[in-house]
């Protein structure tokens, strides 16, 4: 059986999107699970915050991507429980240029994880906060989408915009790719503007609404720069049994 891979993808920055990306990955390889987490934004933080060296990278997404190296070359096994990599580093900004004049190029990544589907029971993309050709390659390769997004109006807007370049993607290239989930970061509940964004998101995407919003933790924030994902770095802290939460509900859907 196939695994089924998951793209974490929002065109705005500073959403909690890598953050997300690595949690859900290594939550659900502590249940168990068999993981690969596809690093694609070029500034590598998935990559970063599982500790590994960007400098000591010999096979990247970026050669993956061009051809250079099967996605077999491309992975590293992590220090973490059922949880694989193939990693980034900055080399990725340079394939933005290259894939316009290469053959398939929105289709490059699926058919580069084609291979290694089988050897996972889930394969978790990390996207940069774009809408450009990686972020289109991470679509393409994707059974389901994650999108997780701070409780602001801006962000509201930028699902709008994500929504319709979803629905491109799903047109043209990857009909069968469908919404997984929206994953509230940031969450704070005593804000009424939180509360108001809620409300808007639970008119046209109850749905969709994963339950277990990520509050603001600090343990959260700290783990990336100690290479770990936050079940490693404090399994008990609100952020790790959120996550833990998280992941569970999305294999679930699945």
């Amino acid at each position: 059986m196939l695994g089924v891979t998951l793209t974490f993808a929002n065109q705005k920055g500073g959403v909690g999107k890598t953050t997300s990306a690595v949690n859900v990955a290594a939550a659900m390889g502590h249940e168990g699970k068999k993981v690969l987490l596809c690093d694609c934004d070029p500034q590598g933080n998935a990559t970063s915050g599982l500790g590994i060296n960007k400098r000591d990278i010999v096979n990247s997404t970026y050669d993956l991507l061009i051809g250079r190296a099967s996605a077999e070359d491309c992975i590293i096994k992590t220090a973490f429980k059922g949880l694989d990599i193939i990693p980034s580093n900055i080399t990725l900004a340079g394939a933005e240029f290259e894939l316009v004049d290469l053959d398939n190029r929105e289709k490059r990544l699926r058919i580069g994880l084609d291979g290694i589907k089988a050897d996972y029971d889930y394969i978790i993309i990390d996207c940069p906060p774009s809408l450009g050709i990686l972020t289109v390659n991470s679509l393409v390769a994707a059974d389901g989408i994650i999108i997780p997004m701070q409780c602001e109006y801006y962000a509201l807007e930028g699902l709008s915009q994500l929504m319709i370049s979803i629905r491109q993607v799903k047109k043209l290239y990857n009909p069968d790719i469908e919404i997984t989930g929206i994953l509230l970061t940031m969450y704070n509940g005593r804000l009424n503007l939180t509360l108001q964004v809620v409300n808007e998101l639970k008119k046209y995407y109850a749905s969709k609404l994963i339950s277990t919003p990520v509050v603001r933790n600090v343990r959260l924030s700290e783990a990336p720069s100690h290479g770990k994902p936050i079940i490693a770095y404090d399994r008990y802290s609100k952020g790790s049994l959120a996550y833990l939460d998280i992941a569970r509900e999305i294999m679930e859907r699945i």
